[in-house]
C-alpha cells in the first residue's frame, strides 16, 4: 500500500513545472518509492497479493519517474550536482542525467530478476522482498523531513501532497491493525506516521515562506548584475 495517492504526486509535479522551481521537495523520496515499488512487484511474483495493489505500484512507478524528470529538469541552481559539492558515495541519486537514474534502477532492477530466479521458490526469500519493500517506504517522509529542516521552511513541498501522506498512512496503520497483521508492519506503519506529524509540525512552525538562503543568493546576483551594468 503506497504513500498517499499517486494523484498526490502529480499535484506536486505541476507545482514545479508551474513555478519552474523544485526547490523544496526532495528528490530522494521519488528514489525511495521508485526502489520500494519495484521491488513490490517482484514480491508479488512469490505472493500473489491483490492486483490492485500491484497496479497502484506500477502506476507509482510511472508517477515517480515523470515527477524524478522535472525535478531534474527544475533543480536549483545551488543543487549538489550543479556546484558539485555532493557528499555522498559516488555521488547517490545526486546525479547530472536523468539517464544515469534510469541506468541505475535498470540495474536494480537486473539484479532482483536474478536474484529472484535463482531464490525465488524459497519463502524466506519472499518474505525477505515483502518485508524490504516495506521498510523502504517507511523511510519515505525522511529524506522531505531533513530537507525541510535544512531549508527551515516547507516551500516548494504542497500541501495537498503532505495531507495525502498522513491520509494515506493513517488509512494503512489503522488497515494494519484491524486485519491483525504481524508486529513489523504495525510498527513501520506507526513510524511512519509519525514522521509526517512530523512534518505537519515542521509546517505550523517554518512555514512555506522562500528560504532565506535563497533570497540572499537572489539579492547577490541582483547585486552582481547591477555592478555589470554600471
Amino acid at each position: 500500500m503506497a504513500v498517499g495517492p499517486p494523484l498526490v504526486y502529480t499535484d506536486q509535479a505541476y507545482s514545479i513545472v508551474r513555478k519552474k522551481d523544485a526547490l523544496g521537495f526532495s528528490r530522494d523520496v521519488c528514489a525511495i518509492l521508485l526502489l520500494a515499488n519495484i521491488t513490490r512487484c517482484f514480491f508479488w511474483l512469490g505472493e500473489k497479493f491483490e492486483f490492485a495493489l500491484l497496479f497502484q505500484s506500477l502506476f507509482m512507478i510511472v508517477a515517480q519517474l515523470a515527477l524524478l524528470y522535472i525535478c531534474i529538469l527544475y533543480r536549483p541552481k545551488s543543487s549538489p550536482e550543479n556546484i558539485g559539492t555532493s557528499a555522498r558515495p559516488l555521488s547517490f541519486w545526486q546525479w547530472q542525467n536523468y539517464t544515469q537514474y534510469i541506468e541505475f534502477l535498470a540495474g536494480f532492477i537486473l539484479c532482483l530478476a536474478i536474484l529472484f530466479l535463482i531464490f525465488g521458490r524459497s519463502a524466506l526469500f519472499v518474505n525477505i522482498l515483502g518485508f524490504v519493500a516495506l521498510g523502504l517506504e517507511s523511510t519515505l517522509p525522511i529524506p522531505q523531513l531533513l530537507s525541510n529542516y535544512k531549508q527551515k521552511s516547507l516551500y516548494g513541498f504542497r500541501m495537498s501532497t503532505l495531507i495525502g501522506w498522513v491520509g494515506g498512512d493513517s488509512f494503512k496503520a489503522v488497515y494494519f491493525f484491524v486485519l491483525g497483521s504481524p508486529l513489523q508492519f504495525k510498527v513501520c506503519a506507526i513510524f511512519q506516521l509519525s514522521i509526517d506529524f512530523a512534518i505537519v509540525c515542521q509546517r505550523i512552525y517554518y512555514g512555506a515562506a522562500m528560504p532565506s538562503a535563497v533570497l540572499q543568493e537572489e539579492d547577490d546576483l541582483e547585486q552582481a548584475l547591477a555592478l555589470a551594468e554600471e
